[in-house]
């Protein structure tokens, strides 16, 4: 089923790519000259992704004004819906901030996606509106609100594939290995005030020299796997050349999004004439 389920929405590429490229560079624009409200909505400040708190509102409250209308309990029904539509309206700024920084299948993916969360919106809109007029509009109410249930639940189907499929938001480090074992890097000399790649066994660490000490941070941005080794030196922080997101050389901690997990930071040490790091 979800190989069919992918091959229909692969299809779709022909209208949502440009469709999403169309939007993607408008967002850009606007979350560029607004690049801490897009922080707020990425989840940088929280150390989490916001996105996935609000479906659960949305979600939920939608799936509860459905059960609400089969019982017949209007009043509760139309309230369940009003703050479902409130948790849309909040999902889509959050998915708006996190889907700009998504390129390829998974960009094609993320439009389909807002497509039918947009979709349903508008049927909940027209839901609540009847609810409010004369009693008469309830049956068409109820069955409009159905059809956004339909809508939204195809989103959020697409919603996991983005998250669980390819991996937006989704902490590159997650499964790296820990560890207080010191072990030899590939290289010698790290010279002041430049950045420089070394590899620690099979990991990729980008090396920063301040004074006597050496920072080091996991080349692998966080985010969206970018290479921190390539990035650019800003202030204390290195940022990432695909989505600027800034590290804090000295502990990996994240300064700016759209990454919202700090990178892994090593202690690195001198011995007999070459230099070994360990995870801090």
């Amino acid at each position: 089923m979800h190989r069919e389920i992918s091959r229909l929405v692969d299809r779709q590429g022909s209208w949502a790519k440009p469709v999403g490229e169309r939007v993607q560079h408008w967002l850009g624009d606007a979350f560029g000259r607004a690049r801490p409200i897009k922080d707020v909505l990425n989840g940088t400040w929280f150390g989490h992704p916001v996105h996935p708190v609000m479906t659960d509102v949305g979600i939920g409250a939608m799936t509860i004004a459905a059960v609400l209308d089969l019982a017949g309990q209007d009043t509760a029904a139309d309230l369940a819906v009003a703050t479902g539509i409130a948790g849309m309206a909040a999902s889509a700024a959050t998915g708006a901030a996190d889907a700009v920084d998504a390129y390829g299948k998974p960009q094609v993916y993320a439009t389909v996606h807002a497509t039918l969360m947009v979709a349903s919106l508008a049927s909940y809109l027209a839901s609540i509106a009847l609810r409010l007029g004369p009693r008469g509009g309830r049956p068409l109410a109820r069955l409009l609100a159905l059809a956004g249930y339909g809508a939204m639940t195809a989103g959020a189907y697409l919603g996991g594939d983005l998250t669980y499929r390819f991996g937006n938001q989704v902490d590159r480090h997650a499964f790296d290995a820990g560890g207080a074992k010191w072990k030899a890097l590939d290289v010698t000399d790290v010279p002041e005030g430049t950045l420089v790649k070394a590899m620690l066994g099979s990991a990729p660490l980008v090396l920063f020299r301040e004074g006597e000490t050496i920072h080091a941070l996991h080349a692998t941005c966080a985010h969206a796997g970018g290479p921190l080794d390539k990035g650019t030196l800003v202030g204390d922080c290195v940022e990432c050349p695909w989505h600027q997101s800034r590290f804090r050389l000295r502990d990996g901690r994240v300064m700016r999004g759209p990454a919202v997990y700090d990178q892994p930071a090593y202690e690195v040490r001198a011995v007999d004439g070459g230099l070994e790091a360990r995870l801090a």
